[in-house]
């Protein structure tokens, strides 16, 4: 099946305009966010498009019992509407669908990698009035609920099945061979979830060097969230000149030099010759 297929420039440049917008909002929207990733990942979805799926979720909400109670009952109200009635839930072959980091075809196939998810599980809880957040565990993102003493966690992946602590410590040790650290389990920033959603778009395009368009263009929105990697930088340069544009990606391999230089000179020597060597193939 063919993936999604990026919009037309000026409705690029659009979407870059309305995520560094949101991004910089006092309470950044999680769901327009992703929905903004979703349109500059699929040229077919509008505004209409995205504000179809807006009222799906608080639809979705409507739907929860009113109030179930404590962490554990609103844990259970979620897996038993969205994994059991709607059967939103992942499996292994949804690692290798674009769609599957893109919220409006997520909410349409209720398939997904974890972290979208667990996006729709904390967008849903949240309108209904959950205590909910997101769990950015290694390798594996969940939905909290409830305050740390009382704290809940979901697996939405496996259709919101609630996770013992037992089962949260085999996820971290198969991800990392390491321990859980409590530190592990704090409610993730907005911004954070977002960069890592945007991780997961990257991932998938390495893996396909005919894709170097996604990978672009996620790099792009996450070069324009308030935090991210510096070195961010230096993939979006070279990417330009995979795709071809020499001379912004010299003008950019030469811009991470010069921030490289305060700490690693050395490196930010080998920089300026990837951008001399970039120049040289316009001739």
């Amino acid at each position: 099946m063919r993936s999604p297929q990026p919009p037309r420039p000026e409705r690029a440049d659009e979407v870059r305009r309305r995520f560094a917008d949101e991004a910089r909002a006092e309470r950044p929207d999680l769901a327009e966010l992703c929905l903004l990733v979703s349109a500059a990942a699929d040229g077919t979805l509008d505004d209409a498009g995205t504000d179809a799926a807006q009222i799906l979720l608080d639809e979705l909400a409507g739907r929860l019992p009113f109030r179930p109670g404590s962490p554990r009952s609103w844990a259970g109200a979620l897996a038993e509407l969205l994994g059991g009635r709607l059967g939103y839930r992942g499996s292994p072959g949804d690692y290798q669908r674009l769609e599957s980091s893109l919220l409006h075809a997520v909410l349409r196939r209720r398939r997904g990698l974890p972290i979208l998810l667990s996006v729709v599980w904390m967008e849903v809880a949240r309108r209904a009035g959950a205590p909910v957040y997101g769990v950015a565990l290694p390798g594996h993102f969940v939905v909290g609920f409830g305050p740390p003493e009382e704290q809940v966690l979901a697996d939405p992946f496996d259709g919101g099945r609630v996770l013992t602590g037992s089962d949260t410590q085999l996820l971290v040790a198969g991800a990392t061979g390491a321990p859980l650290d409590p530190s592990m389990l704090a409610p993730a920033d907005p911004l954070d979830v977002v960069l890592r959603v945007l991780n997961n778009v990257r991932a998938w395009a390495v893996a396909r060097p005919e894709r170097s368009d996604v990978a672009l263009w996620s790099v792009e929105l996450s070069l324009l969230l308030p935090s991210h990697p510096a070195r961010l930088r230096y993939e979006r340069a070279q990417l330009l000149v995979q795709r071809g544009d020499f001379l912004a990606g010299a003008v950019e391999l030469d811009a991470y030099a010069d921030v490289v230089a305060a700490v690693d000179e050395p490196a930010a020597s080998r920089v300026r010759q990837q951008a001399h060597a970039a120049r040289a193939m316009l001739n």
